[in-house]
This record gives C-alpha cells, structure tokens and sequence, in this order.
C-alpha cells in the first residue's frame, strides 16, 4: 500500500481493535516493511493518536487511552450504535446488540478519556433498562438532547405525533428515558396537561431545551419504568364515550379544556356540548372538568359521573374542615 494517508487510515482503523498487534503482522497487513510502520506510527502520534509500543524481541503496538479523545475511525453503523449502546448502564448486560455496537463500544472503552467518561455516565444515569421490545428508530441528537434535559432538570419543547397521527406541541419537564430494547420512551410531567405522560420517543421531533429549571416531582408509581408500564397497560383499555353539557359558550370552555379532548359545539350562546372518545382516566377527567369553572352536566359515562360525586364530597368536607384547625 503505496498512499500514505489511505495507509495510516487503515493502520489506525487495525489499531482501534482492542488488541496488541506485533509490528511484522502490521506490515504484513498493510505491504509494507517493518519499518515503514514505524515511520507511521510515529506520524499517529504527531496526529495526537497514543499509541503504545512494548519491548521484546517482536515487539507490538495498541492504542491506549489520552489526555485527549483524538478522532475515531467510525463507520455509519457504529456512530449509531454508539448512541444506542450507551444506554446500557454500569452492571447490566448488553443483550441482543448488534455486532456494529459492539465494536463501536470496544473502540470508544478503549481510548475514552476521563473527563468523557463522566459525560458518558450523565447519558447513562438519565436512562433505565426495562425490558427488551421491539420499536422504531431514533435519532442520536434526539436521544442525547432529551437525556441532558433530564440530567440537568430542564424543561423540554417538542413536537410529538401521537399514534392516530395528531400532531401537538408539548411543554414538559423531563424524568427519566427508558429503553424497552428497541424502543425509547420519556416519562415526563407534562406541563399542558398538568399530568405524567409517556411520549415514544421515536415519534418526538425537534426536541429543545429551554433552558427553564425546576424541581423534580414526586412520581405516582414507584420508578419509572413503573410508571410506563402502568401507562403501557392504560392504553390498551378500551375507550370509551364522553358526553358532557356546559352553561357556557363554546369557546370559554375550549380554552380551558385539553385541546386533544376535542372542541365543544355550541347548543346557545352560552351554551355547549362535548361528544369525545377518551382512554384517559375517569379521575382525571373528573378533575379537568372541574378546572373548567363553569356549570355542567355529565350525560356519559357513569364511572366519570360516580368520581364526580367522591371529588364533591371530598371537596365538601375538606371546606367544612376549614378554620376548625
């Protein structure tokens, strides 16, 4: 191999491979003399490469770890796999990885500085293994951009496409990421809707951080890998119809209503009607309307109408508690 920059390429690419490798079969890879590879790895080391040379009578030569990351030889798989292989916390097995991220993993462990190693550790600690699925695909700036969000308690826009196609922009502060295997998910207190959510992350688009601070909340499950689970197992319920009446006019009550719960049409002028579908539970839903500060009338369900009735009667008895110390 006659072209020196292709030369050094590929001795640096030999070299990435967590191995010590004798500088006759160096040469005997590339066509070339002994000699020449010395010349080249002294031209790695000018390029900041720190390359390692033991004695003997062979002699042999790896790539150690810097004061410095110097670049990597990373082809397009790998630069994923890095991305995706990071989730793999301290002490958990890496299952069902491809091969390409196993070498990339290999290559990064190798060389990685310090100081990296922590920024390493931040994307760690801010995921969590759950179990192994199956899922669409993710950007690696998405991923990274969501999970410093989360390490420094930062509050995170972004557009999200739900499963029927709706798109909506949400405002939330971000918990915890947690990978299924093949698919991410954030858990996060959404901001718009006053309530934990779970967003699939593949389907999150321009993800930014705001630059916001606040103080995490207390989760309503355990963990958080609770939490999704929870929230996998909600969506499967069957939806179910919501009918609700206001003395108000339609667009006082839209404004106060979740717009995903759809808009109310007018029966008056100061009257509406609101016919939807909804998953969501009847407790919070009960609340929503509560928050609306009109008067209505729920028509369906009766599980609604019956957590209407406990949240009067609680409320009820909370205001004749007042002042009574």
């Amino acid at each position: 191999m006659t072209d020196t920059p292709a030369r050094l390429l590929s001795l640096l690419s030999l070299l990435q491979t967590p191995r010590e490798w004798p500088g006759s079969e160096l040469a005997e890879r590339l066509g070339v003399s002994p000699r020449t590879i010395r010349r080249d790895i002294d031209r790695l080391r000018d390029l900041g490469y720190p390359v390692e040379a033991s004695k003997g009578a062979v002699g042999g030569y790896r790539l150690v770890a810097g004061s410095a990351m110097p670049p990597l030889l990373l082809d397009d798989e790998e630069a994923v796999a890095i991305a995706v292989g990071l989730r793999a916390g301290a002490g958990h097995a890496i299952e069902g990885i491809e091969e390409a991220s196993v070498r990339a993993l290999a290559k990064l462990e190798q060389v990685l500085p310090s100081r990296l190693r922590r920024r390493v550790s931040t994307l760690q600690a801010a995921t969590m293994p759950l179990t192994r699925g199956d899922g669409g695909t993710v950007a690696p700036r998405t991923l990274t951009t969501i999970a410093s969000a989360v390490t420094g308690k930062e509050r995170l826009r972004f557009g999200y496409r739900s499963g029927d196609g709706t798109r909506t922009k949400r405002q939330v502060e971000p918990y915890r990421l947690v990978s299924t295997g093949w698919r991410w998910y954030l858990v996060a207190y959404d901001l718009g809707r006053a309530d934990w959510r779970t967003f699939r992350v593949d389907r999150v688009s321009d993800p930014f951080a705001t630059g916001s601070r606040f103080t995490p909340r207390e989760l309503p499950a355990g963990d958080a890998a609770e939490l999704l689970g929870k929230s996998m197992a909600a969506r499967t319920r069957a939806r179910f119809e919501v009918d609700v009446s206001f003395a108000a006019p339609a667009d006082f009550v839209a404004a106060r209503l979740p717009s995903f719960l759809g808009a109310p049409a007018p029966t008056g002028p100061d009257s509406c009607r609101l016919r939807t579908e909804s998953n969501d539970s009847p407790e919070w839903l009960a609340l929503r309307l509560a928050l609306v500060d009109c008067e209505f009338t729920v028509h369906a369900p009766t599980s609604l109408t019956d957590h209407l009735k406990d949240l009067g009667a609680r409320l009820t008895r909370a205001a004749g508690r007042a002042g009574h110390g």
